[in-house]
């Protein structure tokens, strides 16, 4: 009869032990995925916010495709305008002299720049990090805000895109701020803001 009790109370040790383990050890879990997944999310979100500015420098408005992103970045350039003569003399004449540079040659320059952090790598642009082959939904259009025409635009992808197993509803007992229906993105297509909600 001894015998028996201490196996049980072996077993029973053994499994309180597993739970205790497996308490700990999800949400530790839980919370290293999702601050590493959610860094790559932002980095390549970053990278397509950049390229955006890029293309509305080119254009002069946003990009709603990234097909039309990555032709434009690789195909047309950017007009470079230097004024040349005296600003303190106000009889001076001044002269344009207008210039074009490829857009394809200054993302390889930026990207070759140790200084510069966005690195831009078009083919990649419209691929959610550990998403599993998912894109980046991306919006833009003009609208008027407070009396003015503006280009809007907005790029993100739901938290449960790139969690993976993580994505279920149940982890956010180890987090209140987590949904996994909400959006990483940045922008706004309600107003002229360029901002990430992770900032």
């Amino acid at each position: 009869m001894r015998l028996i009790i201490n196996l049980i109370l072996i077993v029973v040790v053994g499994l309180l032990g597993y739970l205790l383990f497996f308490g700990i050890k999800e949400p530790i879990a839980f919370g290293d995925a999702k601050k590493e997944r959610l860094a790559a999310v932002t980095d390549r979100l970053k990278q397509v916010r950049f390229a955006q500015e890029f293309y509305r420098d080119i254009t002069g408005h946003f990009a709603n495709s990234f097909d039309s992103l990555k032709y434009v970045l690789e195909t047309d350039s950017f007009t470079l305008v230097k004024i040349i003569g005296n600003p303190d003399d106000p009889n001076a004449e001044f002269t344009r002299i207008e210039t074009k540079k490829s857009a394809k040659d200054s993302l390889a320059f930026l990207y070759n720049n140790p200084d510069h952090k966005v690195k831009i790598i078009l083919d990649s642009l419209p691929f959610v990090p550990y998403g599993g082959g998912a894109k980046f939904s991306i919006q833009a259009d003009t609208l008027t805000y407070q009396k003015t025409l503006v280009n809007v635009t907005e790029v993100g992808t739901q938290w449960k895109i790139f969690m993976g197993i993580y994505a279920d509803a149940r982890y956010q007992r180890y987090d209140n701020l987590y949904f996994p229906e909400n959006m990483v993105k940045f922008g706004d297509m309600s107003g002229p803001n360029l901002g990430g909600n992770w900032e």
